[in-house]
């Protein structure tokens, strides 16, 4: 990712933040289960504590995109609970399809290519790190 692109993510998120963090995440999910119904037996009946741990890993690594390699082994420990939930290198892909139409809606007028650009180098990163990629391989 470049400066410009960690600047928009962050910019972005801090738009987004303005609505309340269950909208988002209800938001989210409805998008991922709407468009892929077999992923919703892998949640909880219950998503609230679902939807806080969603906007909290989001805010978490949009405030440490500058320095990826502190998130390296947070993101190696999530990857293995999510393996452990049946999660496939493929879900990532429906995830990130998901995410960037829920900031699009989020942010309205201020969601413009550069920032679907930014989201997409960011998602990448992570969703690659999480499936196996290493961070090295794709940082900067």
């Amino acid at each position: 990712m470049t400066t410009s692109q960690i600047l928009l993510v962050k910019k972005s998120w801090r738009l987004l933040r303005n609505l309340p963090p269950e909208l988002v995440a209800d938001a989210f999910y409805s998008k991922l289960f709407l468009d892929h119904p077999e992923l919703r037996r892998m949640f909880p009946k219950q998503m609230d504590d679902q939807y806080r741990k969603l906007i909290d890993m989001l805010s978490a690594m949009v405030a440490r995109l500058d320095n990826l390699e502190s998130l390296e082994q947070e993101i190696i420990d999530m990857a293995k609970r999510h393996v452990g939930y049946g999660v496939q290198p493929k879900h990532y892909e429906m995830v990130g399809a998901a995410l960037l139409w829920t900031l699009e809606k989020g942010l309205g007028a201020d969601w413009n290519e550069e920032t679907a650009e930014a989201w997409s180098a960011c998602y990448g990163i992570i969703a690659g790190q999480m499936s196996g990629g290493g961070l090295n391989a794709v940082h900067h």
